[in-house]
């Protein structure tokens, strides 16, 4: 048996798009459950949950975040494989067959798919050419230290073995449980045939207000594993320096008024940000030339945007 778990909140617009996907598997259905576990919507989701009798519905009182949630979807599933999506996921029709495929090898412990996206907003885009310089990464690698949960498979013995996600963390619970896993010896691997297709920010405002909350709480996952600031499977190093040139930018053209070595300062470290901003730039180029065309700008905003959230974080794990 294997155990497709999706937690959600207020995923009215999404919910109905995902379980029929998760429904419609190359996957005979009697091998596989599907389990939605709403955490406290306040939209009609379980409404749209109800619609479907072949999902189980676990309905929770209070809204206590995605970790919480698959936690309770994992004490209630059955399967020996353990398979995670998000209600804002659309799983390709062969997913699951596809997730399935690693763990034949018994030394491996976790997998992790990837995205698609069907949208054409150019920020859309924009995030969709993120991941897949990040997936460029993961395939020159034997195994990995980091699944993202979008399309996730883990055995379940693992998971319980070590107490599942970590409900403390709101964001970024995925990578905290991956990075405990890899410490612990756990082989986890890279999975490009397992799809999902997602709805990535559409708009430049919500993109940089998620980025700011994925680098809070990134800055509380590397607190509770700082040898992961080193770098893990997953994270551009090339990322690392445009956080610190991105600030160094901004700081050198704030005070620039004052004295015209600032000014000097900001630019050099502007034209250095464009620099390490080549090599996305040509793969880019490659795939979407409109999004080549405004990735520096992009890029530029998504280092201050993560940077600030990095900091912030930063200052509430020394605070506590």
């Amino acid at each position: 048996m294997i155990s497709v778990i999706v937690p959600g909140y207020n995923v009215q617009r999404t919910l109905d798009a995902c379980l029929e996907a998760l429904l419609d598997q190359t996957m005979p259905r009697d091998r596989y459950e599907i389990i939605y576990v709403d955490d406290a919507s306040t939209d009609g989701s379980v409404e749209v949950a109800q619609r479907y009798p072949e999902v189980a519905l676990i309905r929770l009182e209070a809204n206590r975040g995605q970790a919480n949630a698959r936690n309770v979807g994992l004490a209630q599933a059955r399967g020996e494989i353990i398979l995670f999506t998000d209600a804002d996921c659309v799983p390709a029709r062969d997913w699951i067959e596809a997730m399935l495929k690693p763990f034949a090898d018994a030394a491996v412990d976790g997998a992790k798919g990837i995205y698609g996206t069907r949208q054409t907003s150019l920020v859309a885009r924009f995030a969709q050419l993120e991941y897949e310089t990040r997936y460029e990464i993961m395939r020159r690698q034997s195994a990995i230290d980091f699944i993202d949960t979008y399309s996730a498979g883990y055995r379940r013995a693992v998971l319980e073995r070590h107490g599942g996600f970590d409900p403390s963390f709101r964001i970024d619970e995925d990578q905290e449980l991956s990075f405990r896993l890899a410490a612990a010896g756990h082989k986890m691997v890279f999975n490009p045939a397992a799809l999902v297709y997602h709805q990535h920010p559409a708009t430049l405002g919500r993109y940089l207000r998620r980025k700011y909350h994925i680098g809070y709480w990134k800055a509380l996952v590397l607190h509770r594993h700082p040898d992961k600031a080193k770098g893990d499977s997953h994270t551009p190093q090339s990322l690392k320096a445009q956080l610190g040139l991105a600030a160094l930018t901004g700081l050198g053209l704030a005070l620039a008024p004052l004295r015209p070595a600032f000014l000097w300062l900001g630019l050099g470290a502007l034209a250095a940000f464009a620099l390490t901003a080549l090599p996305f730039l040509a793969f880019a180029a490659r795939r979407d030339a409109q999004v080549a065309l405004t990735a520096l700008p992009m890029l530029f905003l998504r280092a201050l945007a993560l940077g600030w959230g990095l900091a912030r974080g930063l200052l509430k794990a020394a605070l506590t």
